[in-house]
């Protein structure tokens, strides 16, 4: 089983190019899948397995674990990916997960900050103008102005950045790259900050990343976080106050200013313009000013 495994994680890694995150989180639910057949129904190899076995083996996450409808689905996703992989290779002729469907979920929409909330967290704050302080501003005005995710800030590289062109390039997910455009504003600001890089990093370790934490080493995830999340409470009372909220504000505001969806869409990285749709849901505020400036009976 083991084996089989480890072929499929590497067929996704090296293959379809998943991101590190995903590969471990797989990896994780087929370990806890495969614990379960073992101890719980007692079966020691995957071409046992039937439809019955894997509703049982949901069931048992919903109750004991009391995942939400969501962690569920993204189970249930890897071992499709799982099981079409061993189909494809000949491993079991038959998928039990043609019978298996995903849980029915709430569609959230997205949360973000108001455009006057980000004009006083840039504009109102002050970060400082040591390294550190720039350095956090940047972090803030890179995840703004042009929407990228955490994982894409952080394997930024100082040569991704195109001065004269006034672009950015972005490695997105499966290795996918798009260009970004920067405005003057933010491009001055990298370039105050490699300044103030150089000079307080004479040998840094890691300069082929464009921002660093303090002690010259790439960021982490937890650190792009606490920073993004320290500041953003400076602002707003919003529950979640993570790095990709600041994704959603820079579709949000986009789009209520007049941005073709299209263009979010390649902005953004999205494979299809499905994931871009659900932010038109949070400009209705926007529709209605609209409507009640150029309706007549308004």
């Amino acid at each position: 089983m083991e084996t089989v495994v480890e072929g499929f994680l590497a067929y996704i890694s090296k293959e379809k190019r998943f991101s590190q995150h995903t590969v471990t989180a797989y990896s994780n639910d087929i370990q806890q899948f495969i614990d379960y057949l073992k101890d719980g129904l007692e079966i020691k190899t995957i071409k046992e397995v039937d439809h019955h076995d894997i509703r049982s083996w949901i069931i048992s996450i919903l109750e004991d674990e009391k995942l939400q409808a969501v962690s569920v689905n993204r189970k249930i996703s890897c071992l499709r990916s799982f099981y079409k992989y061993m189909v494809r290779n000949e491993l079991v002729t038959k998928n039990p997960m043609d019978r298996i469907s995903s849980l029915k979920t709430k569609k959230k929409l997205p949360l973000f900050l108001e455009q006057k909330q980000m004009e006083n967290l840039l504009d109102q704050m002050e970060f400082g103008d040591d390294f550190s302080g720039v350095r956090d501003k940047l972090v803030i005005e890179l995840l703004y102005c042009t929407g990228m995710r955490r994982a894409e800030l952080m394997g930024l590289k100082s040569a991704n950045v195109n001065y004269q062109k006034g672009e950015l390039k972005v490695l997105g997910k499966r290795n996918k790259e798009r260009i970004i455009p920067l405005s003057n504003a933010v491009l001055s600001l990298i370039e105050d900050y490699e300044t103030l890089r150089s000079s307080h990093f004479t040998d840094p370790i890691e300069d082929v990343f464009l921002l660093i934490n303090d002690h010259g080493k790439q960021m982490s995830d937890g650190f792009v976080y606490r920073k993004v999340n320290r500041y953003l409470r400076l602002v707003t009372t919003i529950e979640k106050k993570s790095p990709h909220i600041l994704r959603h504000t820079f579709a949000t505001h986009m789009l209520n200013n007049g941005a073709d969806l299209n263009a979010i869409k390649e902005l953004l990285g999205h494979a299809n313009l499905s994931a871009t749709q659900v932010y038109t849901h949070n400009s209705i505020e926007k529709l209605t000013q609209i409507y009640k400036q150029a309706h007549p009976r308004a």
